[in-house]
């Protein structure tokens, strides 16, 4: 492929990753970004780096002032540069007026997720950010303070849970040559002061396995959840075990929703398959956990004879779906699911489809991270999510 060609290529992407949606989770990488570029440029100007002596310098930093900027990501809370000393005034190029800067902020910001913040990709991009040359050192620098910023939401201390929604999705990733898939923890919490929900976390690893899960729910319990009231997830390999170990007094409600789905696997032939969710579905729906033990049982009754796998399969996972009958009757139809990190995971995908294959794990938690403390942040200013009872 000819240089222009791939050009052509790089821009169709990064326009296609903006209109699909990107923009609308990256204002805090967007605000980093700025902040950033406009240092580099006080460094320019001065001539200096800070606190280097020994140099002919063009006066020195005299602290920040606060400036709102508005760019197609959003709101961004500024901190610009000022100089003392100087012969000229200094005046970042970032907030003239025209779009330059915020089309190469949002290209910088698309390369930095498609790339997995590649130092070698992403200088470029800052360069025309910052309109002079910009060293590997001071972008290796920006990535460094993106990736400690995003530590510091995922290592952030926690509220009490009263609910916990468990979820994981896998992305392709490349390792060492091979396309294996990368599992993404996530999960949700309803606050116990507020009913407000909240997203607690994300880990990203090659493997749903027991350990992964555990050292993620570990790690949420040490933050300060508490023991929630109830876990509802789906069946995740692994998953089971390490609730045991970490919330062993919670209990686990399977996600109703992909049970309805998982009970056409045992059943043999097509025109059942309807009545079946039908009966499923009044389970589901009973007033109360001693009449869907009632409806499950004459479900069972029906279809032992003629269905035997699909009664043993329903005696045996369907009760796994009757712990939400335990909560209050206005909270059951919001926890009987996991569709809320189902919500979450749909607004990923519009942001992922376009990347195909990340270069890394840490890539992956970089974007999906950065989009999910938007809506976090969305949900924790906005109205509760449950009311009290």
């Amino acid at each position: 492929m000819d240089e222009h060609n791939h050009d052509s290529l790089q821009d169709h992407l990064l326009n296609t990753l903006f209109a699909e949606g990107l923009g609308e989770g990256v204002a805090t990488v967007a605000q980093l970004l700025m902040n950033a570029a406009m240092l580099i440029e006080r460094e320019d100007h001065i001539g200096a780096a800070p606190y280097q002596r020994g140099v002919e310098r063009n006066g020195h930093a005299n602290g920040f002032k606060p400036r709102v900027f508005q760019t197609a990501v959003g709101r961004l809370d500024l901190s610009v540069p000022q100089i003392r000393g100087s012969d000229a005034a200094f005046r970042t190029s970032l907030l003239e007026q025209g779009c330059r800067s915020d089309r190469a902020l949002k290209s910088a910001i698309a390369t930095m997720y498609v790339q997995g913040v590649s130092t070698r990709r992403v200088t470029k991009i800052m360069e025309e950010l910052c309109g002079f040359e910009v060293s590997s050192g001071q972008v290796s620098k920006l990535n460094k303070e993106l990736d400690e910023e995003l530590a510091k939401w995922r290592a952030r201390e926690l509220p009490g849970i009263r609910y916990l929604i468990l979820d994981a999705t896998c992305y392709k990733v490349r390792i060492e040559g091979t396309v294996r898939d990368c599992a993404t923890l996530k999960a949700i919490g309803v606050r116990r002061d507020n009913g407000k929900r909240m997203v607690l976390g994300v880990s990203c690893a090659l493997s749903e396995a027991e350990v992964h899960w555990r050292e993620f729910l570990v790690g949420l319990k040490e933050r300060g959840i508490g023991i929630p009231d109830q876990v509802t997830s789906e069946a995740h390999t692994g998953l089971r075990a390490a609730l045991k170990a970490a919330f062993n007094a919670s209990p686990w409600q399977r996600c109703q929703f992909h049970l309805q789905q998982n009970a056409g696997h045992p059943i043999t032939k097509q025109e059942f398959k309807g009545p079946v969710a039908a009966e499923i579905a009044s389970i589901f729906n009973a007033e109360s956990k001693v009449h869907a033990e009632e409806r499950l049982r004459s479900l069972v009754d029906k279809w032992s004879d003629t269905q035997p796998k699909l009664a043993a399969w329903a005696e045996e996972n369907l009760p796994e779906g009757f712990a939400v009958f335990d909560l209050p009757e206005a909270h059951r139809k919001k926890h009987r699911t996991s569709n809320a990190c189902e919500t979450l995971n749909s607004q990923i995908k519009r942001r992922v489809r376009v990347v195909g294959l990340f270069p890394s794990e840490e890539s992956i938690e970089r974007l999906v991270i950065s989009v999910l403390i938007e809506i976090s942040e969305t949900w924790e200013t906005g109205r509760p999510y449950l009311r009290a009872s």
